[in-house]
C-alpha cells in the first residue's frame, strides 16, 4: 500500500510540472544594438500570429533583422489618425527567410489589444503579415478591430507585450529618421526565447 501511494505522489507532482511548463507564456529576448527588450508571447490568445512569429525567432531569421520605421505624433502629416509605434523585421523586400502569410486574428477574437508596449504584426491587406512587428508606444485603440487607422476597419494582430525594456522601445523611437524611415536602421541581433 505505502509503495502505491509514493508511485501516485510521484505521478501527482510529475503531473503538476508537466501542467505547469505545458501552460507557461513563452517570453523572448530582443537583444539590439541600442539594448535588450522583454516581451511575453500570448500563444493562447493568439496563436496563429503567436505561433508564426515564434517560428521565425526558432529559426534565427530574425538574426541581423532590423528596427527600420519609427512613427511618432510629428511625423505623419498625412494621417487624421496618428499613432506611435516602432517597426522591425526583415524589411520590405523580397526574402527568402520570410514564410507565407497567415490568417488575420482581430483584437476582437483574441482579447489582446494594443496598449503600451504591445507587439503586432504589420501588415497591408487582412491575410499579408509575415515577418514584419510593432510595438505601441502608449495605447493605440484605433489599432484594434474597430479602429480607424487601417480603412478596412479590421485593425491589426496583436500577440505579446513588453514586459521589460519600453525605455529601449522609446529610445528606438527617439533616433534619427527621415520622415518616418529610421536612419541608420537599428539592427536586430537576435531574437530568442528564453522561457
Amino acid at each position: 500500500m505505502r509503495l502505491l501511494w509514493k508511485i501516485f505522489t510521484i505521478t501527482a507532482i510529475f503531473s503538476m510540472f508537466s501542467f505547469g511548463f505545458a501552460n507557461e507564456t513563452p517570453r523572448v529576448l530582443i537583444k539590439t544594438k541600442l539594448g535588450d527588450i522583454t516581451v511575453d508571447i500570448y500563444e493562447k490568445d493568439a496563436p496563429i500570429t503567436a505561433v508564426n512569429f515564434l517560428k521565425y525567432v526558432d529559426n534565427n531569421l530574425f538574426d541581423g533583422a532590423t528596427f527600420y520605421r519609427v512613427v511618432t505624433m510629428d511625423n505623419q502629416p498625412n494621417n487624421d489618425v496618428k499613432i506611435e509605434v516602432i517597426q522591425g523585421g526583415l524589411g520590405f523586400g523580397e526574402s527568402e527567410k520570410r514564410f507565407p502569410p497567415i490568417a488575420h486574428e482581430t483584437t476582437e477574437k483574441t482579447g489582446i489589444k494594443h496598449k503600451n508596449g504591445v507587439i503586432s504584426m504589420a501588415r497591408n491587406k487582412p491575410g499579408s503579415a509575415s515577418s514584419e512587428i510593432f510595438i505601441c508606444i502608449n495605447d493605440q485603440p484605433e489599432l484594434d478591430f474597430g479602429g480607424k487607422r487601417n480603412p478596412d476597419g479590421q485593425g491589426f494582430a496583436a500577440f505579446g507585450k513588453v514586459i521589460e525594456g519600453m525605455d529601449v522601445v522609446r529610445k528606438i523611437q527617439q533616433q534619427p529618421a527621415e520622415g518616418q524611415m529610421l536612419n541608420p536602421k537599428i539592427k536586430i541581433y537576435s531574437i530568442t526565447r528564453i522561457k
